[in-house]
């Protein structure tokens, strides 16, 4: 046997899950596909509330302390809201925090193989058998499958949504001066049926064009030539990057059930955790990486019963949020001019979104009155 667990993926959750497996004393093998220093399209927003989720300062992945949201419709109408706390969100580069994170997973006593892809995964004699794409077999008793959105080995467990739910995105990084860099902007009206975002970082922005109902693309090079000005920056400016969010659309197992999926959990974006309403997807990932860990880490003990806990705990920590921010993306996107009138514009919504993207508040907090206010303007 290889290792006690092998984490499929080095992202955020894939890194995290190796972290708190390897510090209590896990033989873990970290598996990434990608060469180190590739750069990851994403927008880099997270909450610095996760920090507490880890015991040793990320302080060194974060490039910006972000201390008030700007909202717009059609760069014009803004709103703009103070966020709580003394650091209550976070900037950061994916390459650098998933670097980061596996550095402390390897430190930690993990393993890490780079670059390296997980071709197959299959059970046979009590042991999962992970085939690599260099031809190598490599073999566990437990496995967290935490490759990304583009999983190909989460739905061939029969873990997350049999038919995933994705948003079109476009990430845009483009150097430059930023204006008020302790600003994150938030963009409506420009993007049928989704949103812009304008994240600052050192020497210049993470951009990004989402698309949330339907799945079709946005006319980015339409929307950027109009956002990109509006920020200083000429409108061609930057290199596209198109991808998919796999957000979050009902409740599903992540962990295996029965003999053949015994030991076998599903973390991160493969777990089609992202928010369908803001696209936020790192403090999931790192919430479901640790406490990926910690069921594993019981299991490997003993505990029969961990595996099933995972999926219910993370239904409780974070799916019965997104239950109720589901509802509101799948009315105020197809709404989204009364949704901007009666939702952000409202005196204690900015504030009530602030609270959401710092991880103070969940979107069952201030659901139902939100939907009920949109649902009555339509009627």
């Amino acid at each position: 046997m290889d290792a006690e667990v092998i984490v499929i993926g080095g992202g955020p959750a894939g890194a995290a899950a190796a972290f708190h497996l390897a510090a209590r004393g896990r033989a873990v093998l970290l598996l990434e596909r990608e060469p180190a220093g590739r750069g990851k399209p994403c927008g880099g927003g997270m909450a610095a509330s996760v920090q507490r989720w880890f015991p040793f300062d990320l302080s060194p992945a974060v490039e910006q302390v972000i201390r008030r949201v700007r909202f717009s419709w059609c760069l014009e109408d803004p709103v703009v809201a103070e966020l709580p706390g003394d650091a209550p969100f976070w900037i950061v580069r994916r390459a650098r925090l998933d670097a980061f994170l596996a550095e402390q997973a390897v430190a930690a006593g993990g393993r890490l193989l780079q670059p390296l892809a997980a071709e197959r995964l299959e059970r046979q004699q009590g042991l999962w058998r992970v085939g690599l794409s260099d031809g190598e077999m490599l073999t566990s008793r437990a496995v967290v499958i935490a490759d990304g959105s583009g999983s190909r080995l989460a739905g061939a467990h029969g873990l997350g949504p049999a038919r995933p739910r994705y948003a079109a995105t476009v990430s845009v990084e483009v150097e430059g001066e930023v204006a008020e860099p302790d600003t994150a902007r938030f963009e409506f009206g420009l993007v049928h049926h989704g949103f812009c975002w304008a994240f600052p970082r050192q020497g210049g922005w993470s951009i990004g064009v989402g698309t949330f109902i339907g799945q079709q693309e946005a006319d980015s090079e339409a929307v950027l030539s109009a956002l990109l000005p509006s920020l200083g920056l000429p409108g061609d400016a930057g290199v596209r990057h198109r991808g998919q969010l796999r957000v979050w659309d009902g409740h599903h197992p992540l962990h295996g059930s029965g003999e053949a999926g015994t030991g076998l959990l599903v973390a991160g974006d493969a777990a089609s955790l992202c928010d369908p309403f803001l696209a936020e997807g790192l403090r999931p990932s790192l919430l479901s990486g640790c406490r990926a860990a910690e069921a594993l880490d019981l299991w490997l003990a003993g505990d029969e019963g961990a595996p099933a806990a995972y999926s219910q705990r993370l239904r409780s920590e974070w799916g019965e949020s997104m239950a109720w921010g589901r509802r509101i993306a799948q009315v105020f996107y197809r709404l989204p001019k009364v949704g901007y009138q009666l939702g952000i514009k409202r005196p204690t919504a900015p504030r009530r979104i602030a609270q959401i993207l710092s991880g103070e508040m969940g979107y069952g907090d201030i659901a139902q009155r939100a939907i009920r206010r949109l649902l009555f303007q339509k009627s």
